[in-house]
């Protein structure tokens, strides 16, 4: 079982904190030092990850007419003697959210949203190593650029940012996905335009990112899946971003490419492919934040991120439906 130490910072004294953390079950351990006027009161708690986040909103709830206060979350590498679990009827009722907080995640999934000129050196290096990838028809390579995986942030930021009803990280999201996306475009029509064709068309790589099927609906949903599941269990970023990666970055260079060529019959599967498999991801990451009772704090924020999530939910369902629609027709051609 991973554990978290939280470092509690209460101006009042840290009594009614006490109480609080006496009657929770999912606390291992607190102990606490002496506050003073000039000070607040330190309290240390050493808690099971995986229910974490019930704890820290009954401290917020806790500290909400405070100002001065902090709660400071960090991992701990061990414990001895190690830890034995007790009370496991108490702790396996309450539901388990995953190794980070709703907290943590945020502000891990916010970097994503920042178009930095690291972001946009990212993106332009990732278009360059797949199109390289393509031309050659060197998996290799465009494993490469997946693992550069520029555009993972943003998608996963428009998927939380949904889930929570938080406005200003969708907008940032759009954003950035916008630039990415539009970089991206632009460089490899560009490329497009410049290479002869004939290095693509006998090219197997890209040649498979020009048609799309249903097994692409599976594999764009099975990879949204395992990128928040990931993330929600504290796995490497860039194993994530693997994930994620695999069903975006190549089709849109493949588009691109497709578009600068004047192949325009290739540039459209390549389109219903990037499409599909953008459209899935956003509803498996969205499916997978809910299932895993990532959601607002307070009520009305709740019930604010439950009316985003409906419509957003609508939007990408209608998408989803009119492409596999255009699947079908590209098909029976």
């Amino acid at each position: 079982m991973a554990l978290r130490t939280l470092t509690l910072l209460d101006p009042q004294g840290g009594d009614e904190i006490l109480k609080v953390l006496a009657e929770e079950p999912t606390v291992i351990q607190y102990w606490s030092g002496s506050g003073s006027k000039e000070n607040p009161r330190e309290i240390n708690v050493l808690a099971s990850s995986e229910h974490l986040q019930d704890l820290i909103d009954k401290l917020q709830r806790h500290f909400s007419k405070d100002v001065d206060w902090r709660v400071i979350v960090a991992p701990v590498e061990t414990v001895i003697p190690r830890y034995e679990e007790k009370r496991q009827e108490e702790i396996r009722a309450k539901k388990t959210y995953g190794t980070l907080t709703r907290e943590a995640l945020y502000d891990q999934i916010l970097k994503g949203t920042r178009t930095s000129t690291d972001f946009i050196i990212l993106v332009i290096l990732a278009t360059i190593v797949t199109t390289i990838g393509l031309a050659t028809n060197n998996l290799a390579v465009i494993i490469g650029a997946m693992v550069i995986a520029p555009l993972l942030g943003p998608n996963l930021a428009l998927s939380f940012g949904v889930t929570l009803g938080d406005k200003d990280m969708v907008i940032e999201a759009l954003k950035a996905n916008l630039v990415g996306f539009g970089l991206t475009m632009a460089l490899s029509i560009l490329i497009g335009l410049l290479l002869p064709y004939n290095i693509f068309a006998e090219s197997h790589e890209y040649l498979l990112r020009t048609s799309v099927g249903y097994d692409g609906i599976l594999l764009a949903f099975a990879s949204g899946s395992t990128a928040v599941l990931s993330l929600t269990a504290g796995i490497s970023s860039a194993m994530v971003g693997v994930m994620v990666a695999v069903a975006l970055m190549p089709p849109a260079v493949t588009l691109g490419l497709a578009l600068g060529s004047g192949a325009f019959n290739q540039a459209y599967g390549a389109a219903l492919l990037l499409a599909i498999n953008i459209i899935c991801v956003n509803i498996a990451a969205k499916a997978v934040f809910t299932f895993k009772g990532i959601r607002p704090r307070t009520w009305y924020k709740r019930k604010k991120s439950k009316q985003s999530l409906k419509v957003s939910l609508a939007f990408w369902g209608i998408l989803l439906g009119i492409l596999i629609a255009l699947i079908y027709l590209w098909q029976q051609r």
